[in-house]
């Protein structure tokens, strides 16, 4: 069984060693030699112990970073800088993947990029986080744009407690975020209650005031 075949029977871009322990099975006596084999050849790629994906030259197409950030560390939804980008909210490219997890902070450099992740308070975890699944991707779950904006300012370090003008000068200088009249202030005042966050509150009342006069 070679390349091209293990591709044909996988759906999904990255895959564990059990998928493709069970394709392998009734073809290959050595199923670890195998698999060694093929990572030395660049026919597969290690992203971590037990989590692999195609080499680049038999990919119908490239692993999704969302997928692989949730599969890499779990719990854990992709948010803050990576998000925002995503979401096109910000003009800067982010490179690395950001995610948000309730376990110990970490960061991993694999051979596809760079993921890290921050730990958040359990209270405020599960709120505005969207779930979408393909065939192709698997299953990712990433922060709403809402979301992802509440991480990235509950979390930054740099700032203290802002007051509106603050505020609003830190969204349109610092961060340079477009499109806030078009977020849900309710989600954020919602999101700001699980964090007991001031300044989050602060961003409701402007999200409202933007959305209100266009």
């Amino acid at each position: 069984m070679d390349a091209i075949d293990i591709r044909n029977q996988i759906s999904t871009t990255v895959f564990t060693h059990d998928t493709l322990a069970a394709v392998l099975e009734p073809h290959i006596k050595n199923i670890n030699e195998k698999i060694m084999r093929m990572v030395k050849k660049e026919e597969l790629v290690r992203i971590k112990r037990g989590l692999y994906c195609m080499g680049s030259k038999y990919r119908m197409q490239e692993p999704n970073h969302i997928s692989v950030a949730n599969v890499l560390y779990s719990p854990s939804y992709v948010s803050f800088e990576y998000a925002l980008s995503y979401y096109g909210m910000i003009p800067e490219r982010v490179d690395e993947i950001t995610s948000a997890t309730l376990k110990h902070p970490k960061l991993y450099t694999t051979p596809i990029g760079r993921y890290s992740y921050r730990k958040i308070y359990e209270s405020a975890y599960a709120i505005g986080v969207d779930w979408h699944y393909n065939d192709i991707d698997g299953g990712r779950l990433i922060a709403t744009p809402e979301k992802a904006l509440c991480d990235t300012i509950r979390y930054d370090r740099g700032i203290g407690r802002m007051g509106q003008e603050e505020m609003n000068n830190y969204l349109d200088y610092d961060l340079r975020i477009d499109g806030i009249e078009k977020l849900d202030a309710e989600l954020i005042r919602l999101i700001s209650i699980a964090y007991r966050s001031h300044n989050l509150r602060t961003l409701a009342s402007i999200v409202a005031k933007r959305k209100l006069h266009g």
